[in-house]
């Protein structure tokens, strides 16, 4: 452990091209893969962050002493919009505008275009706690000096809430769902596991695939082909284009992963011969499995298809390659009768004005409330247990902002995501 006298000095980083990578990636980053220099470096590199695109980064970097040591570090962001976020501060920007405040800019710490949570706070294997309480600590220093709105830490660890709460940060609880394995070692077992009526969708599914002569198989991205790549970033846009505006990740993204990162990726192909149909984007790092993106040619219309390419062949392949977690991304309650639960998510906020922060305190409780409530109740009509298959009570759904008397905001944004 670092010593309790430990100096440290702060500084900023506007590139993470100026941070020296071999330091930056020996700081603690956990199983996410998504916090690794090479993932930044690809956004940067294919111009996805910048003033441009709304997400200027500030890396907040802690050097030990006055040493050229780097002991600490927090991926931050100065935002003009909460596009690409996925924990929605929609209703926040609005009562703020009813209050004659302004909302952005604001700092948000995250990776950008990414709902998968992970260590925020990256720090040296011998740093003491009180690297981690001077990282928490100057990020709200540096959003006062900024005149900054707010700090946002978005998918934080479990294990940094505390440490985030004890800095005056407000504790945000929301939910995905993710897929654990619970000890099967075949995909029959996980599939023996379902109720009947679950295993019997899944099947169907499945054969509704075959019988249309598509093949769907998992690559990783060392022995993925040209075509396998080119499909990645064609299906990308085009579901971006289709469903939403334009893609988060500028062209560019997925040639420099391929480049630099390509042993953390995965590509779950449906094919045809040599003709991919459909595919879907995955991140894997250690014992854990990211899904990001699904998409397919415009004229393949097949029944079971997304299930398949998102869900059914990537847990057959989780469970073959010892694989514990799997997160699906955003939303999607549909993914509780393939496998998935209810999982908590974290995130910390501070509102430099009161009157604002005041309101939040209340609508983030409320908001907590509810979603213990929602959690349990998906849980107990999990797809391993007996329990109604109806919908939520009432027609329940998490709140989006109504502790915010607030005018109209626009629709929260919707995710390219593999759900």
């Amino acid at each position: 452990m670092a010593p309790p006298d430990r100096t440290l000095t702060i500084s900023l980083a506007e590139r993470i091209s100026d941070i020296p990578q071999d330091q930056w990636d020996a700081l603690e980053h956990g199983q996410s893969p998504f916090t690794r220099y090479a993932f930044f470096e690809a956004m940067e590199h294919s111009k996805s962050i910048g003033a441009r695109t709304g997400w200027q980064p500030l890396f907040l970097l802690a050097w030990e002493g006055t040493s050229d040591r780097l002991v600490g570090a927090v991926p931050a962001f100065v935002k003009s919009h909460s596009y690409g976020e996925y924990i929605f501060d929609w209703a926040w920007a609005r009562g703020a505008q009813a209050a004659g405040l302004d909302y952005y800019p604001k700092l948000v710490v995250a990776v950008p275009f990414t709902p998968a949570t992970g260590r925020r706070i990256l720090v040296a294997p011998d740093a003491g706690p009180e690297v981690e309480k001077a990282l928490a600590a100057s990020t709200r220093d540096v959003a006062r000096q900024l005149k900054l709105s707010s700090v946002h830490w978005l998918f934080v660890t479990e294990e940094e809430e505390p440490t985030l709460t004890a800095a005056g940060y407000l504790p945000r609880l929301t939910q995905q769902y993710h897929w654990s394995n619970q000890g099967w070692t075949t995909y029959e077992e996980f599939l023996g596991s379902l109720r009947s009526k679950r295993r019997r969708e899944v099947r169907r599914e499945q054969r509704m695939v075959a019988e249309a002569g598509i093949t769907v198989r998992m690559i990783e991205g060392p022995d993925m082909e040209d075509r396998h790549w080119a499909a990645a970033d064609a299906f990308y846009r085009h579901t971006c284009g289709r469903k939403w505006n334009d893609p988060y990740f500028e062209r560019g993204f997925f040639e420099r992963i391929r480049e630099t990162f390509a042993d953390h990726f995965v590509f779950c192909a449906a094919e045809r011969g040599d003709d991919v149909l459909a595919g879907s984007v995955f991140f894997r790092s250690g014992d854990a499995l990211y899904g990001r993106h699904w998409g397919r040619r415009e004229d393949v219309l097949v029944k079971g298809l997304h299930f398949d390419v998102c869900y059914h062949t990537p847990i057959a392949w989780a469970i073959e390659h010892g694989i514990q977690l799997y997160e699906a991304g955003a939303q999607g309650e549909h993914k509780v009768a393939r496998g998935f639960l209810p999982a908590a998510i974290r995130s910390a906020h501070w509102i430099a004005d009161p009157r604002l922060a005041g309101a939040v305190d209340r609508f983030l409780q409320e908001e907590r409330e509810h979603t213990t409530v929602v959690m349990d109740y998906l849980e107990q009509r999990g797809p391993f247990r007996r329990g109604d298959d109806g919908p939520l009570p009432g027609g329940m759904e998490l709140p989006q902002g109504e502790a915010l008397v607030v005018p109209d905001a626009p629709e929260p944004e919707p995710e390219p995501q593999s759900g």
